[in-house]
């Protein structure tokens, strides 16, 4: 039997928390004892995991923000080394979709949120954090990707570009912190019942996919601190998480 994972004591920041994805990947952080930093513009889906995270047992602090502010994501590094003094687990949760649609067909202000939110605020997020992670023992970076990255769908080109920069982004930061207590990986969880799934393929039975739930319990893993994987996507196949190397 695989042992409960332990994180009693560790400070996580999950972005996207609000809902999907990220909601239960920040339930289960908490339940394994980690104080949560919930992050998301949606303040009444925050609270809603506020209260579930404190029903079970455990700790959270809400911000609601926009990662399209910059500044906002500054401070909000310098406010988690005020409080706590490191961090030590980033899950790197929140992205959008933009829009299914010809590449010649996109819009400039659609391609220019989906790169904001998905790729700039990633690395400003990174910028922010990496120094925290590095003062913990055990740092733990997840980056949420996707097969979109690789299969080059037509019709998908901003999403799968996005998705691309930030696994490129997971890999040089890796590498970066080889010789560091730092591991930093990416998740692709596929095809989940989450509402950005129903956006892009609306025509599918949403109960064919697994829950987020489901997908947020074998991500979760990804911050513990007896992991030793790094520079690695961790993709879901056959109800479990199969890692690979790109090649160099």
């Amino acid at each position: 039997m695989t042992p409960a994972l332990d994180l009693s004591g560790r400070v996580a920041v999950v972005t996207g928390a609000s809902r999907g994805i990220g909601y239960f990947i920040a339930k289960e952080l908490a339940a394994a004892g980690a104080h949560v930093i919930a992050v998301a513009r949606t303040v009444g889906g925050l609270e809603e995991l506020d209260d579930q995270i404190k029903a079970a047992g455990g700790q959270a602090t809400l911000v609601p923000l926009d990662l399209a502010d910059m500044a906002g994501i500054d401070r909000l590094g310098g406010a988690i080394h005020e409080r706590w003094g490191k961090l030590d687990i980033l899950v790197a949760n929140a992205a959008v979709l933009g829009v299914i649609s010809p590449i010649g067909h996109v819009e400039a202000k659609t391609f220019e949120k989906v790169m904001t939110i998905n790729v700039t605020s990633t690395w400003r997020l990174i910028r922010s954090v990496d120094p925290l992670l590095r003062l913990s023992d055990a740092g733990r970076a997840i980056i949420l990707s996707s097969n979109a990255a690789h299969s080059a769908r037509a019709f998908w080109a901003p999403y799968a570009a996005s998705k691309a920069a930030v696994e490129t982004m997971m890999r040089s930061w890796a590498h970066e912190a080889e010789n560091s207590a730092l591991r930093v990986n990416a998740a692709d969880p596929g095809a989940t019942r989450t509402a950005m799934r129903a956006l892009a393929v609306p025509g599918e039975d949403p109960e064919t996919l697994p829950h987020p739930s489901e997908i947020a319990k074998r991500i979760v893993p990804l911050a513990s601190p007896d992991l030793k994987e790094t520079g690695l996507i961790f993709q879901a196949k056959h109800n479990r998480f199969v890692a690979y190397r790109q090649p160099e």
